[in-house]
């Protein structure tokens, strides 16, 4: 790289553990330069039709993945972006995560992995089950159907919904699916936290999660009487995800001499608290303060804010007390598929011509606001916010045949910028302003994308200044943690950088986004508000024919052999 390492220098690395890949990247504290960085990418990747150890069937809507996938990333890509950077190892004063979320595992108390004992190898439920398994809504349903019936204080400060995604749902699932995993599961543990705790060998649990994905409110968590309301086997779940609670930016505990030989990093250097990935970039981008909205865009879309007061917002993710940075209330939506739905289109729809990103763009740029007459829902991975259901499907209006594949494209970009309006109103309905959007994540490099949000939105898209968003944020933690800084917004002041005002909308194209976006409210209310339920009618009847087809003579035959090495 371009920027050189100085002898008198301190460093620290950052790890961004993402859905089909780990990144480490090597920064300098004194000004935020990035001098090196690798990927390494997991072997398994995401497990969702077959359980890799012995090719069994996975149901419809799970996502597994491997955890020595994640060791895998500090033994392979730490010491790869320690190279790249031209750093001595002994320079490097800490390290920090940032992980997908609610990415969770069951572990024994000394965090050894469940899947990783012998005999429960071949149980699906003895995996780590990634942010995007969604096959616990029915839990979530009666979650929700619960803490309202009983009136719950804490339900509110999530929007009304806890998700399929976070930890209860998903632990509520493994109670009633593999009861013997849950009861020999000692520990329910955020992936952030359990990298952590392999890195320094002290187990703690980050408040980010613990608030957001825990359901950790003003100092506690859901009572044993509401757990056993739910199932009286779960009535003990807040003792498995229950920990040494840090605040971000604290110093978990020092690198093992194992972890140290991992990564080639010096025994003994700081750990920073595991963070998650949209979080921790409001730090990179230097956005901690109120008003400054990050969307983390990718395959998923992360919206994090920080707010002066307490307000609860329907549809919500969470609100948490220093859920993002000491001293203020953070809060978070979020969209369960944006680069998954055009990255969907590209691969399976698109025809040969238009089968590229590059292509489909430069043809729908082209258009006029509205001129391909579509209109799309954003549902392809289900809907977090705001209505919280993982279950509803994504929806095209308006097709004929003079539709073209760039037409579709552009309707698909569109619905994910109208899905992003929805959740700013949604805070400011509710008293928590957005006065500025800043984009982080791989789809910035779209600048029909980034224009299509600025029109749509009616607010100025600034632009992360690292292309490293999260990884750049769990260095700047790692710097506060080997003490470097005294809080987490003096280092991102510093280490932090950020491009203000790069995309303005324009008026005439705002105004006419208007009308697509009246349409784009009438079907979101329409399928996901109780006008019409065919959207969940289709899902099972979809996860019904599979079952059969699993249970059959010809789907038992049919199912792919992988074996582990």
């Amino acid at each position: 790289m371009s920027v050189s390492a100085g002898p008198g220098d301190r460093y620290v690395v950052g790890v961004d553990y993402g859905t089909l890949s780990g990144r480490a990247l090597v920064v300098r504290v004194g000004d935020g330069a990035e001098l090196g960085t690798a990927v390494h990418e997991y072997r398994h990747a995401v497990m969702d039709t077959v359980l890799a150890v012995d090719g069994q069937a996975l149901p419809a809507d799970w996502a597994l993945q491997d955890p020595d996938d994640y060791r895998e990333v500090l033994r392979q890509a730490v010491p790869a972006a320690l190279a790249a950077s031209g750093v001595d190892p002994r320079q490097v004063i800490g390290i920090g995560i940032d992980f997908t979320a609610c990415t969770v595992l069951p572990t024994r108390a000394d965090g050894t992995p469940l899947c990783e004992l012998p005999d429960l190898r071949t149980r699906p439920h003895a995996w780590v089950k990634l942010w995007k398994h969604h096959a616990a809504q029915p839990q979530a349903d009666r979650i929700n159907e619960l803490a309202h019936a009983r009136d719950e204080p804490w339900i509110g400060r999530y929007g009304g919904k806890i998700s399929a995604e976070w930890q209860y749902a998903k632990g509520l699932q493994l109670l009633e699916e593999d009861p013997e995993v849950y009861d020999r599961a000692e520990r329910w543990i955020e992936a952030a936290d359990w990298i952590v705790w392999q890195l320094c060998g002290v187990e703690t649990r980050n408040v980010c999660t613990a608030g957001y994905k825990g359901i950790r409110q003003d100092g506690r968590y859901p009572s044993r009487e509401y757990l056993a309301a739910l199932n009286p086997g779960f009535a003990d779940f807040v003792a498995k995800i229950d920990g040494p609670l840090a605040p971000l930016g604290a110093r978990a505990g020092g690198l093992t001499a194992e972890a140290a030989a991992w990564t080639g990093l010096p025994e003994g250097i700081a750990v920073a608290v595991g963070n998650v990935d949209a979080h921790v970039t409001s730090a990179a981008a230097q956005a901690l303060d109120p008003g400054r909205l990050v969307a983390i865009m990718g395959t998923s879309t992360c919206h994090v804010v920080n707010g002066t007061e307490l307000a609860e917002v329907a549809g919500m993710c969470g609100v948490v007390d220093g859920g993002i940075s000491s001293g203020h209330w953070g809060y978070e939506a979020g969209q369960s598929g944006v680069g998954d739905i055009f990255g969907w289109y590209v691969q399976h729809a698109a025809p040969a011509g238009f089968d590229s990103h590059e292509a489909l763009t430069a043809a729908a740029a082209a258009q006029p606001v509205g001129a391909h007459g579509l209109v799309a829902l954003d549902w392809w991975n289900g809907n977090r916010s705001l209505l919280v259901n993982h279950d509803l499907s994504g929806v095209i209006v308006g097709l004929t045949l003079a539709t073209r594949p760039p037409d579709v494209y552009r309707a698909l970009l569109e619905s994910t910028a109208f899905g992003t309006r929805m959740i700013i109103e949604a805070f400011a309905e509710a008293g928590v302003p957005v006065d500025e959007i800043i984009v982080a994540g791989g789809l910035t490099n779209n600048a029909l994308l980034m224009q299509i949000y600025a029109d749509v939105t009616k607010r100025p898209l600034g632009i992360i200044g690292s292309t490293q968003g999260p990884a750049l944020g769990s260095a700047i933690h790692a710097a506060v943690a080997a003490g470097a800084y005294p809080d987490v917004p003096a280092a991102s002041a510093v280490m932090g950088r950020v491009d203000r005002d790069v995309y303005r909308p324009d008026p005439q194209r705002a105004l006419a986004y208007d009308a697509l976006y009246a349409e784009y409210r009438r079907l979101h209310d329409h399928f996901g508000r109780g006008g019409d339920e065919a959207l969940l009618r289709l899902r099972t009847i979809r996860n019904a024919a599979r079952r059969a087809a699993d249970h059959s003579p010809a789907g038992e035959a049919a199912v792919p052999l992988e074996v582990l090495a």
